[in-house]
């Protein structure tokens, strides 16, 4: 086997990455984004200069044409359009991000090998693709853009006030360390809160379909009272980092609107002082007032939503780190892109197979074994023992620790996927349905299986009549109280031969029928078996076809 090829790939796609190739695409999007943010923050300055002159005119008696009072409003308005378009846009290119970095996890998740995938836990997973991709969404509509957007504007306002009042601006640059500090202080345990509670919803999320699958196991032990306190327990944890959570957005808008209020009391007062050494510092017009009183409350406004939008920016790189970690899985191994079988070797060759899927508990060791082409194969051991696992391991879902594994002479774990289905058909246990109509859950997504196949595999089986006796036939929408449990395993069976494969695996497929819908499901499974190889975990049906009996493990 080649070692190199065994080697698995991480994939180089991140968040970051995503999000970069989305903006790069959307350059129009991108410079409507640009002139709104820009806009809005020049255009929301001007009103207070306008006010300022407005007042100071009336101040000193002269009078006031229309046309001021429809410039002040007007800025408003014109104001309140950029701000509207900024949030249009900011909001379309967040839904296009999450849009594209839901298409990415989804493609990684094609290439996850299955071991991986069978240690993630579904609500886990879940929670992957919809809270922390709707965090990005917002780092987005009320995230760093924003921030930027506030900080740029508090930075011109700065400006204008140091040219009109020193001393406020002074005053100003005094307070916002004492600002910045606190919100450093919220900043760091926001973050950290934030993580818990994601952790906390994956384990609320992961909670129900456990249950859900497993409720005849837990009503039959009688483990109700165990769920329902497991279920109490992570509503507990959510709970708690919730308030944690709570606690840091709430204590931050107060402290930031107490700050507001102290400079703007503070500096009315020091500008009616009748000191002359202060009013030279602090003094000013009546307009002037005005106007820093309305630049005041701008820059505490951006500072308050500042605060809200770090807590936004540290959910979202919770979210984010999660999402980079899921990304960066370890994928499964490259496969050829063609092979040649050699027909003339065995079917299957097993040399000195070990596999384990913990370093701790091997559960297969030096197992060689050799099937002939058209050979009906039983494999027999405890449970435990390894006969699903051989059936993974020859599907090419996970690679021998030690050994080889061929089909043909070609590598099993190392077929292309699109030539899997003409040379293995796998029959379950249980049937697992699609989406979609009885020929659906035949061709299950194949458009190379025609509906004569379809009719074909049906005919071997014998399930062709009932489903046409359906009023749509073929057609029909699929629904799990469709068709009996044998039908459904006749089904399953019609799904695995309808691309004709050389390979029958056949995994206790009579396990959960019973004796009558047994017979019936074997009569199908020995026509489906002609002129193939069968490999089978069956004892009942190596009663009827014969064969060889392959003991598995001690």
């Amino acid at each position: 086997m080649n070692r190199n090829l065994m080697k698995k790939n991480l994939m180089k796609k991140r968040t970051a990455s995503v999000i970069w190739a989305t903006i790069r695409t959307s350059k129009v999007m991108t410079l409507g984004l640009f002139l709104t943010v820009t806009g809005a923050i020049v255009i929301a300055l001007l009103p207070p200069l306008v006010l300022e002159w407005m007042i100071d005119r009336l101040s000193v008696g002269e009078g006031l044409s229309i046309v001021a009072a429809l410039v002040y409003f007007g800025f408003i308005a014109l104001t309140g359009l950029f701000e509207a378009g900024r949030e249009i846009l900011l909001t379309i290119m967040g839904q296009r991000i999450t849009r594209e970095i839901r298409h990415a996890m989804n493609e990684k998740i094609t290439r996850l090998a299955a071991e991986d995938l069978t240690r993630q836990e579904p609500g886990v997973m879940v929670s992957r693709f919809i809270g922390d991709v709707d965090t990005v969404e917002k780092l987005f509509t009320s995230g760093i853009i924003s921030m930027v957007a506030d900080l740029c504007k508090i930075l011109c306002i700065f400006v204008i006030v140091g040219g009109k009042n020193r001393g406020l601006a002074v005053v100003m640059l005094m307070v916002l360390p004492a600002v910045y500090v606190f919100t450093r202080y919220v900043q760091k345990r926001s973050l950290k809160a934030q993580i818990e509670n994601r952790k906390a919803v994956a384990k609320v999320a992961n909670h129900v379909p456990e249950t859900i699958q497993n409720i005849r196991t837990i009503h039959a032990l009688e483990k109700e009272e165990y769920m329902e306190k497991r279920y109490s327990d992570y509503i507990a944890e959510n709970y708690e980092a919730m308030e944690k959570t709570n606690f840091f957005d709430s204590i931050y808008s107060p402290a930031i609107l107490i700050f507001n209020g102290i400079i703007t009391a503070g500096i009315m007062v020091l500008s009616a002082s009748g000191i002359p050494m202060v009013k030279t510092i602090f003094g000013m017009t009546v307009g002037t007032s005005v106007a820093m009183v309305s630049y005041i409350g701008q820059i505490f406004g951006p500072l308050e939503s500042i605060g809200m939008e770090i807590q936004t920016i540290q959910s979202a790189i919770a979210g984010v780190h999660r999402i980079d970690e899921f990304l960066s899985r370890e994928e499964r191994w490259d496969t050829k892109e063609t092979v040649c079988f050699e027909e003339m070797l065995p079917c299957v060759e097993l040399k000195n197979v070990s596999f384990s899927y913990v370093e701790e508990q091997e559960i297969l060791r030096n197992l060689s074994l050799q099937i002939e082409t058209g050979e009906h194969v039983t494999l027999v051991g405890r449970t435990g023992a390894g006969k699903s696992t051989l059936f993974k391991l020859l599907l090419g879902m996970y690679q021998p620790k030690e050994g080889t594994i061929s089909i043909y002479g070609q590598d099993a774990s190392l077929l292309p996927d699109t030539i899997k289905r003409s040379v293995f058909g796998y029959v379950e246990q249980s049937f697992c349905a699609v989406p979609g109509t009885l020929a659906d859950q035949i061709r299950v997504l194949d458009e190379g299986i025609t509906q004569e196949m379809i009719e074909s595999a049906a005919k071997v089986v014998g399930i062709h009549d009932t489903i046409e006796a359906l009023p749509s036939g073929y057609e029909t929408p699929y629904h799990a109280n469709l068709l009996s449990q044998g039908q459904k395993q006749l089904l399953s069976i019609a799904r695995a031969i309808v691309a004709r494969p050389k390979i029958l695996l056949l995994d206790e497929i009579t396990a959960n029928l019973d004796a009558d819908t047994e017979q019936t499901v074997l009569l199908a499974l020995r026509r489906a078996s002609q002129n193939r190889t069968v490999i089978s975990i069956s004892h009942r049906l190596y009663e009827q076809t014969g064969g060889r009996l392959v003991q598995i493990g001690d």
